[in-house]
């Protein structure tokens, strides 16, 4: 579904500041014509109070009704949660559930347009802590809870802040502990082969990897196996075809949009014994895409994993 464009486009951050400034007083005057119930007045009774990973505390007057979501994994969160009625926008990449592709779009992380998400009257926004919009949206009165989840454990909490948010206290856990019972069948469907063999999972087309300290190296070990990226470098750490090489993990996992043949004219890898025995586990898009969002398909990326291992034999050397 095609969203209106409003009369002026999102603000440019990279503008001089007082260029800025007037467009986030226009977009004011959206909030006071549009949504005046959202302004400092209106915030003053406490009803659901939240700690978002800025530290910032926000204050609900209840369960958030239209929520705008700039991050897909948020987006499949709140749906998860059951609660994908109440969305009234998303970022430009949510595409699941199927149902969310219908709603506006209001631009992605560093581009949001701020107009447009005024103009939907959202009564929370969630975004990333990083995000640029989230200091106008709240300047003009908005709601704003910036989650982020790099690991587990954060997942689960940010599960159970939207859950609260959404006035479902104690859906958040109940959804982790689903996810937790799924990765736990998913382990026991590995391949006794290939318990313990390391895996190197690329990402972003081949510059970096996903490491130990990642919730992808986490999903790893918690399928049993190894990864030959330590996590000591980072979570996704840019890479070099030579440290590949050296590493020769047992299976590479790449983007189907990756060619398998292309891996192989990367320097040195045709020596490596995953590529010459086919060990290769390549995603297509939308599965890779799943695997690549800290999100409520966690056990449906280690199916993936588990599936991809199964078909490439019994795992022994």
């Amino acid at each position: 579904m095609t969203s209106t464009a409003l009369p002026n486009p999102a603000p440019n951050w990279r503008q001089p500041l007082s260029a800025t400034a007037r467009r986030v007083a226009k977009a004011a005057a959206f909030v006071a014509f549009l949504a005046p119930g959202l302004g400092p007045a209106a915030q003053a009774a406490p009803g659901i109070r939240l700690e978002d990973d800025r530290g910032t505390t926000v204050e609900l007057q209840g369960p958030a009704r239209r929520i705008v979501s700039l991050m897909p994994s948020l987006t499949e969160t709140v749906c998860a949660l059951d609660a994908c009625d109440r969305l009234v926008g998303i970022d430009r990449h949510a595409n699941w559930p199927a149902s969310v592709k219908g709603l506006p779009q209001v631009g992605g992380i560093d581009d949001a347009n701020i107009e447009r998400i005024v103009a939907l009257k959202p009564d929370l926004v969630l975004l990333r802590p990083r995000s640029r919009a989230a200091e106008p949206l709240e300047r003009l009165g908005l709601k704003v809870l910036a989650l982020d989840a790099k690991t587990h454990a954060d997942m689960r909490r940010v599960m159970e802040t939207v859950a609260r948010a959404t006035g479902r206290p104690g859906a958040g856990e109940a959804f982790w502990r689903k996810l937790d019972a799924g990765l736990d069948a998913a382990r026991a469907r590995v391949p006794a082969g290939w318990q313990g063999r390391r895996v190197y999972f690329e990402v972003h087309g081949g510059m970096a990897a996903a490491s130990e300290s990642s919730f992808i190296g986490e999903t790893l070990a918690r399928l049993g196996l190894g990864n030959a990226v330590p996590g000591t470098l980072g979570p996704f750490p840019k890479m070099s075809p030579e440290f590949v090489v050296r590493a020769n993990p047992d299976v590479l996992m790449v983007s189907a949009l990756g060619e398998i043949s292309a891996m192989a004219g990367r320097p040195g890898w045709s020596a490596m014994s995953a590529i010459q025995r086919g060990r290769v586990c390549s995603f297509a898009s939308a599965r890779f895409d799943l695997m690549m969002r800290p999100g409520p398909r966690l056990d449906e990326a280690a199916d993936a994993i588990v599936a991809c291992l199964a078909s490439l034999g019994d795992g022994k050397p």
